[in-house]
């Protein structure tokens, strides 16, 4: 649903007499005057879906100013610009530039940035770059540098690099013809750039900039005019001789009725939005038909099973009932491995949460665009913070489970999923560090993240640990027999792989569709938005999985197999499994790795993704189950 901006805005005036109101930090406006200098900064070279291949080919990012790429920098070298945790976690590595650009001058001439000489050597790095389908990231103001496109459905003009990616980047250079776009070609590199830069005004004395467009295009002359006149050499560069590039631009000011509030609407471009309702819609009817089939379920066959129960004179010698109630006596029974089931429940809490407060602040708008990493920084903040929450679930859970070693338990919580996943991060870092790539995530931002664990998770979850030790065990509503009852083979397809696996196509189905867009922001470089649609998807999935988690546990029970704890964590986490056979389809379908290092960088991140997934999903699903039992066992009439 659009809202209407203005409209809103004076509603609430109406409301409210006297108001206050705040821009969040680095989303306040930047005013301008004629002759101010407009700074352009420019990012990292990442690989794109370009149009001579429907294929991402390479996940190694490149410094701007890699020595390779022999690329004009300024005078005195350039500089690093500021950035945040997230930020540089997601591989940006911003400079300044060269680029001379001034509010409202326009430069229709020819401009010459640099000429430089690329050696064989080079030419060949960069004619590899070429067929990979490299691109430039540029930032004025904020904004990222796209190219205007048309959507050919609505006919809505937007930003974008094509119709082949969603990033707001423009091409390194080009194997098609640009005047022949089915013809291929030697590589040609970009040397030449029509910068136009959209502004709006107010009373013609400040002006803000509000789209950022880049026309790049190819000329092998070395002086005079810029432009490619029609039967003009294209640049290509000679990989058994030296080549002399020249880089050129342009600057021109375009005059915009888009306000400086709503400049990232030309961005942030949905091009159908009938998916992503297909998507939620899919979701809901999923979501609906299970909550109607466990409440049928509850209703009426468990409230008739324990009014049966509950009439039976025990005090006689009577065959007790079948199914579930046969396992009173059993099913709070301590599981195997109850201290590691209760750090999962821990950290799995302490995810879910981090998730869930990171869309809330992403829905009210405190995660803007132009907040480069804002993202992943508050979910480092978030899950930081949270600590607390993840060691008070694991010790109230582990006490209850009947544990008594509650320091280890504690350590355990604190140190072993960060230790993990740290691991298997700084062994892909040294993959990226190995092939040059400006991925890599520097030293001093390991440190950082280093002290945010030991210094502020970890403590906080001592503190958090130490009330769940306070609050004490979650008592249990019926008695656990001395002596284990012996458990009837239970049919196959309440085995625990062949339970997890049906159990986790239903909220994998819910969210398919949208998982395509978050893969490919997450590993395809295109920009996501949608985060409304994704924050009720992920309710979804949440009420998906408990349901069907507490679903299949009544089947267990039924079949007399009372070992549901660690069943509950797998059903639960079902969809987990489903999730890295999806990853492995979207390699095959979208992606055309030619290189190990991109291979590993893949899998090793869709594997990380797959354990972040079944720790919150296979929490939700126990912590359901738990209740679920509870309030089953604690309806009967025991003595």
């Amino acid at each position: 649903m659009a809202f209407n901006t203005p409209v809103v805005l004076l509603a609430l005036g109406t409301l409210f007499a006297q108001t206050s109101a705040f821009y969040l930090p680095g989303a306040a406006p930047r005013d301008y005057a004629p002759g101010d200098t407009v700074n352009l900064f420019v990012n990292t070279l990442t690989p794109e879906v370009g149009p001579a291949t429907t294929k991402l080919r390479s996940f190694v990012n490149y410094d701007y100013y890699h020595p390779s790429f022999q690329f004009c920098q300024p005078d005195g070298g350039p500089k690093k610009q500021p950035e945040s945790l997230g930020s540089i976690l997601f591989g940006d590595r911003i400079f300044d530039s060269p680029y001379q650009i001034r509010m409202m001058e326009n430069s229709t001439e020819c401009q010459t940035l640099c000429t430089t000489t690329v050696s064989p050597e080079n030419a060949k790095f960069i004619n590899e770059r070429i067929r990979e389908d490299y691109a430039l990231n540029w930032l004025v103001d904020g904004l990222p540098a796209a190219e205007m496109k048309m959507d050919p459905k609505s006919g809505e003009i937007f930003y974008d690099i094509g119709m082949f990616s969603s990033n707001f980047c423009f091409n390194l250079g080009n194997v098609v013809d640009p005047d022949h776009e089915e013809v291929e070609i030697s590589p040609i590199l970009n040397n030449h750039y029509d910068i136009i830069l959209k502004y709006h005004t107010k009373d013609n004395i400040k002006y803000r900039v509000v789209g950022v467009l880049v026309w790049p295009s190819s000329n092998a002359a070395t002086e005079g005019d810029c432009e490619v006149r029609e039967g003009g050499k294209h640049m290509e560069l000679s990989e058994t001789t030296a080549s002399t590039v020249r880089y050129t631009y342009r600057v021109m000011w375009s005059k915009s009725d888009t306000r400086w509030a709503t400049r990232w609407d030309n961005y942030l471009h949905v091009f159908d939005p009938r998916i992503h309702w297909f998507s939620l819609i899919n979701s809901l009817v999923i979501a609906t038909f299970l909550c109607i089939m466990v409440s049928m379920i509850l209703y009426r066959n468990v409230s008739r099973d324990i009014s049966r129960y509950n009439s039976m004179d025990l005090s006689e010698d009577v065959q007790e009932d079948f199914g579930w109630k046969l396992v009173h006596g059993e099913v709070f029974r301590q599981p195997r491995w109850p201290m590691a089931l209760s750090v999962l429940v821990g950290n799995g809490t302490q995810l879910a949460l981090m998730v869930s407060v990171t869309l809330v602040f992403s829905l009210l708008g405190f995660l803007s665009p132009s907040n480069r990493g804002a993202l992943a920084t508050v979910m480092l903040v978030f899950w930081t913070l949270f600590g607390g929450i993840g060691g008070y679930a694991s010790t109230r859970v582990y006490a209850s489970l009947g544990g008594t070693q509650f320091r280890k338990n504690v350590f355990f919580t604190a140190t072993l999923l960060p230790t993990f996943v740290f691991a298997i991060v700084f062994l892909l870092n040294l993959l990226l560090i190995t092939a040059g790539s400006s991925g890599a995530v520097p030293f001093g931002t390991m440190l950082v993240i280093v002290i945010l664990w030991f210094a502020i998770n970890g403590p906080l979850t001592v503190v958090g640990a130490f009330i769940g030790r306070r609050h004490g065990l979650i008592s249990n509503p019926v008695r656990v027999n001395q002596i284990p009852r012996q458990i009837p083979p239970p049919p196959r397809y309440l085995k625990p792989w062949s339970a997890s696996l049906l159990s986790g196509v239903l909220p994998f189905g819910a969210a398919f569709v949208e998982l395509y867009f978050v893969l490919s922001s997450l590993f395809a470089s295109r920009a996501y938005y949608a985060f409304g649609f994704l924050s009720l998807t992920a309710c979804i999935v949440g009420l998906t999985t408990a349901t069907v988690t507490i679903l299949f546990t009544y089947f267990l029970l039924c079949a007399e197999e009372y070992r549901w704890h660690w069943r509950a964590v797998f059903i639960g986490g079902g969809s987990s499994f489903w999730l890295l056979a999806y990853g492995i389809f979207y390699w095959a379908s979208r992606l055309s790795l030619d290189s190990l290092t991109s291979v590993v960088l893949y899998l090793g991140y869709l594997f990380i993704l797959s354990v972040f997934n079944f720790l919150i999903t296979g929490t939700i699903g126990f912590l359901a189950t738990y209740w679920a039992v509870r309030r089953l066992y604690s309806a009967i009439r025991v003595d």
